[in-house]
């Protein structure tokens, strides 16, 4: 088979696919499409992969494939650039998200602070701990 090479291929890909953000816009926005419940009916495909995955230790397969040279790169060269859009556009996710772990919080009593060092002080972390627990076991 007459194949273009690997470096053909990204290069088209890398100059093409860019201009193509109208098209996967649009794909979002199609009303006819929809994303939550063909993805919540999928969950035993889901855990079958998962499985799979952990089974073949594929995770720090790909950890390993990468290293911390590709993550550090992909991370200051694409993350640094979209951090303070993407958190400015998150702000009402993150309010909604976080709103249950706030009201527990709010609503303990926690028990005197002690000196500095005092292991009384411990009990004062593990109830924080379990309430945030609970309230991430809740759903």
């Amino acid at each position: 088979m007459n194949i273009k090479s690997s470096a053909a291929i990204a290069k088209k890909w890398a100059d093409v696919t860019p201009g193509r953000s109208g098209d996967f816009e649009a794909g979002v926005k199609d009303a006819a499409v929809d994303w939550a419940g063909p993805t919540a009916a999928a969950e035993s495909a889901y855990v079958d992969g998962v499985t799979a995955a952990i089974s073949a230790k594929r995770f720090s397969k790909g950890v390993n494939a990468a290293g911390t040279e590709k993550w550090r790169r992909k991370t200051i060269d694409q993350g640094v650039g979209h951090w303070g859009s993407g958190v400015r556009a998150a702000q009402a996710d993150q309010q909604a998200g976080f709103a249950p772990y706030r009201e527990a919080l709010a609503a303990l009593t926690l028990s005197p602070r002690f000196s500095r060092g005092d292991p009384r002080n411990i009990d004062r972390v593990a109830l924080i701990a379990k309430t945030l627990n609970d309230v991430k076991a809740k759903g």
